[in-house]
């Protein structure tokens, strides 16, 4: 059991609107006052570290100097088999300065392509979600979620965000793109959810919230 949380006010550390939107939605019915970095005008730091747990950490310190609330931050990125790991923590900065999502896909999908990974079996990777609960007593909890899968092209789906539309989970037959927010996370808090983000909050929230 990790620290239980008990104040009423959660601050989630991102500028990231589909990031947001799905944490909230994964913490909805929680009674909880939530705020963003956005609503408060926190400039996120650099992400200087090499891991995402240290990335995750580098925002919710900076998060929680800034304001005094406890937070949540996320750092998380798509793992691909043929690229060593790459974009990995990195996965944000392949869609350059203006976030665009349809570049960073077309960028895996060449660098794939230059390294002869055509099969499926060769286009293996994993979304990778570390998520941090942080308080104001430097107090942290770390929860990591994974999901395996499939990199697919052309992409596939318009709903959720970055690499989702060409990420093929195993034991599906619809990208992360082409699932409604129900089908990709599960129900309500993350339980039985797919997404990577979604089992990094469902372990968050057995170990520091009261059940629903």
């Amino acid at each position: 059991m990790g620290r239980q949380f008990s104040e009423p006010k959660l601050l989630i550390a991102s500028h990231n609107q589909g990031k947001v939107t799905e944490i909230v939605e994964l913490l909805a019915g929680r009674n909880l006052e939530i705020v963003t970095a956005a609503d408060l005008k926190i400039d996120e730091p650099e992400e200087t570290g090499d891991t995402f747990a240290a990335n995750a950490l580098l925002k919710a310190e900076a998060a929680v100097a800034a304001t005094g609330l406890p937070c949540i931050a996320d750092d998380s990125g798509l793992a691909v088999e043929a690229l060593k790991g790459a974009p990995g923590i990195y996965s944000a900065r392949w869609a350059g300065e203006t976030r665009d999502f349809k570049l960073a896909m077309a960028k895996v999908n060449s660098a794939l392509d230059e390294a002869g990974a055509e099969l499926p079996d060769q286009r293996r990777a994993a979304f990778i979600a570390m998520t941090v609960l942080a308080w104001p007593d430097s107090h942290v909890e770390y929860f990591e979620g994974r999901v395996e899968g499939t990199l697919v092209w052309p992409p596939r789906g318009k709903h959720g965000f970055g690499y989702d539309p060409m990420f093929l989970p195993d034991g599906h037959d619809k990208t992360f793109g082409e699932m409604t927010p129900e089908e990709k996370h599960g129900v309500a808090g993350g339980k039985d959810g797919l997404s990577h983000r979604a089992r990094a909050l469902a372990l968050m929230a057995d170990a520091c919230f009261k059940p629903l």
